[in-house]
């Protein structure tokens, strides 16, 4: 009969079938790491491209963009022009430096801000509106609070900083 020390000993089959099992627990592990840098870069640009084409949808139509600010949304605290200006602005803008992860944390925030006053600024989004939106300040949120990842430029100005 096995006793219980016999049996989590060095060699006996239980201990073996442990180490095989935290080995392939490691491998994976290994190789999920491996993709995280990836899966930073997936989220930043499927956010940017949200808003930037958004952006330049809205230059694009110009007149109907002013229209919009004019009739339909309503941004607290600014004037319609202002508020087409500077939406259209923030849209053209940061997302680009959220794609390039060049101040990739304050570029998802200021778009995280954004996407909020977005939704309230327009009270007949609907529920598959929001449903986007909500998507969108996710991921957002996941860049703000992760950071950009490996595969950004704010990672490259970290490691040269760090070499000096």
């Amino acid at each position: 009969m096995h006793t219980t020390a016999s049996m989590h000993a060095p060699g006996t089959p239980r201990a073996s079938l442990a180490r095989q099992l935290a080995e392939r627990v490691g491998a994976a592990h290994r190789g999920l790491q491996a993709l995280a840098p990836l899966a930073d870069l997936a989220v930043r640009l499927f956010a940017a491209a949200v808003f930037f084409k958004s952006g330049l949808t809205k230059v694009a139509t110009w007149s109907s963009t002013l229209a919009l600010f004019e009739n339909e949304y309503a941004v607290p605290l600014l004037p319609p022009e202002l508020a087409a200006w500077l939406g259209t602005g923030v849209e053209l803008l940061f997302p680009v430096l959220l794609a390039i992860g060049l101040g990739a944390r304050f570029s998802a925030g200021v778009l995280f801000v954004f996407n909020i006053v977005a939704v309230i600024s327009y009270p007949d989004l609907g529920a598959a509106g929001l449903r986007d939106h909500q998507t969108w300040g996710l991921l957002l949120l996941v860049s703000l609070l992760h950071g950009p990842g490996k595969i950004s430029l704010d990672h490259l100005v970290a490691r040269l900083a760090g070499r000096r």
